[in-house]
């Protein structure tokens, strides 16, 4: 199959891209750009097409031949032109229009486990906009709702455990206790290859969860032990988490953690919002949250520097 990744030079998509190629696919990845934080995917046998996903023009031509479109652009903050509206919205209308034009069979759109309308948080209510607009194609379809990803490249790995090398304490989001089922992305990306072909899959929105619910403050705490380290986890309200989120935004390349992200650990990520169906036994995710696992997919040892901010950056 010939098969465009949009975001395919993000952390899912890039892992979508290899697997892909491992099985004797053609790869086409649609991007603004190449993540600096692991250029490796241009090596890969991949064609890269620079476009951003509202460029309708450049995504048909993109395109062009593909059996099927793996919609994983999206982002988690917004930076000047780069709004909810315009990347969730407004890029899968044109990657719809895109796909339908190229003649397209499938869609496979990885969207947030809570993406939810009317909830009053502009990413949540982007993303199921999306949603809709992948399900009202006339496309054949698969929408995967996912929790919490974790892998080589993630976020979560990457900045929690330089978080513990940096910080005296580690602070959770909220006084409430929540949960989540850490999915590990190789079982995002061996479903989301399977809704390319699998009949089972066809026109369904799936939640894609790992196998172990966690507390929060647990999943923290097992990092640190693959880390190596004794941190304390302590809750914090949200509105603290907030100010930080809106401190770092500005200030650091890759915050911290965005609004974003402070909205979606407030919550518990454990069951999809407001629908998806459970994926097929054989496919559901079943990778352990487990320290070995942690441990062999953890960024190279170190705390945030001053490579980590804006300013110098530049």
């Amino acid at each position: 199959m010939k098969i465009a990744i949009t975001g395919g030079t993000g952390f899912v998509g890039r892992h979508l891209t290899v697997a892909l190629l491992g099985e004797g696919h053609e790869a086409i990845i649609v991007a603004r750009g190449i993540d600096r934080r692991d250029p490796s995917i241009l090596g890969s046998g991949a064609r890269f097409v620079a476009a951003s996903t509202d460029d309708a023009e450049a995504l048909r031509r993109a395109f062009s031949g593909c059996d099927a479109v793996a919609h994983f652009a999206g982002i988690n903050r917004e930076i000047g032109a780069q709004t909810y509206e315009r990347v969730h919205v407004q890029g899968t209308r044109a990657v719809v229009d895109a796909a339908r034009a190229a003649g397209a069979t499938k869609i496979v759109y990885l969207s947030f486990l809570r993406a939810r309308p009317a909830c009053g948080s502009p990413y949540h209510e982007s993303k199921w906009a999306a949603e809709e607009l992948v399900r009202g194609s006339g496309i054949d379809h698969t929408i995967l709702k996912s929790g919490v990803i974790y892998g080589r490249g993630d976020h979560l790995l990457d900045h929690v455990s330089r978080a513990l090398y940096t910080f005296p304490v580690f602070p959770l989001v909220g006084l409430r206790p929540t949960r989540l089922r850490p999915v590990y992305v190789g079982d995002v990306v061996r479903l989301a290859r399977s809704a390319l072909t699998d009949p089972r899959l066809s026109r369904r929105t799936v939640a894609v969860l790992g196998p172990e619910e966690l507390a929060a403050g647990d999943a923290i705490r097992r990092i640190a032990a693959a880390v190596g380290r004794e941190v304390p986890v302590v809750p914090a309200p949200v509105w603290v988490h907030r100010i930080l989120a809106w401190i770092f935004e500005r200030t650091m390349t890759i915050p911290l953690v965005a609004a974003a992200q402070v909205r979606i650990l407030s919550e518990t990520v454990v069951e999809p919002l407001p629908f998806a169906d459970v994926p097929p036994a054989d496919l559901a995710p079943a990778t352990m949250f487990s320290v070995e696992r942690i441990r062999a997919e953890l960024p190279p040892a170190g705390p945030f520097g001053l490579r980590d901010l804006r300013v110098f950056a530049r």
